[in-house]
């Protein structure tokens, strides 16, 4: 597996992966399909890429997965605005791999934050059991942050 910037060639694969991977979210808790803003737009991850923030994790060939990440000008906080993993792969480590490649792909990274959902059982497991520690929560949402070493 490789994380990597993501090719423009590849976007709408991208694309379909995310609104796959959102849309598979009335499973664990959402109201409705659907998703984040603009997670099922070409243009507006093809502005991601653009601006450097679109991320794909290829193996065997094949996209897996996507994420969008933001570096703070401090270059020591790394926002995770979103991942995406596509749910024929769910269940197969792919998550894991994906998050331990993010923790290390940006030198000088000291901290990691993101935010889920609250009615997102699948995710608020899967940062808690990755070392990530609930800073605070609001009506909607969860907000994490990992401290790295």
């Amino acid at each position: 597996m490789k994380l990597e910037n993501a090719e423009l060639k590849h976007i709408e694969k991208i694309v379909a992966i995310s609104k796959a991977a959102f849309e598979s979210d009335i499973n664990v808790g959402a109201s409705e399909v659907g998703g984040p803003p603009d997670y099922d737009s070409i243009p507006w991850h093809i502005q991601m890429k653009n601006e450097g923030h679109l991320l794909q994790v290829v193996t065997d060939r094949e996209i897996v997965c996507g994420a969008i990440l933001f570096v703070d000008k401090d270059g020591e906080t790394l926002y995770i605005g979103r991942i995406f993993i596509d749910p024929i792969h769910y269940r197969k480590g792919y998550g894991i791999s994906l998050m331990k490649m993010v923790e290390t792909f940006y030198p000088g990274i000291k901290r990691i934050k993101l935010d889920t959902p609250l009615w997102n059982v699948r995710t608020n497991a899967f940062y808690t059991k990755l070392g990530y520690c609930e800073v605070k929560r609001d009506k909607d949402f969860a907000y994490y942050q990992k401290e790295l070493n």
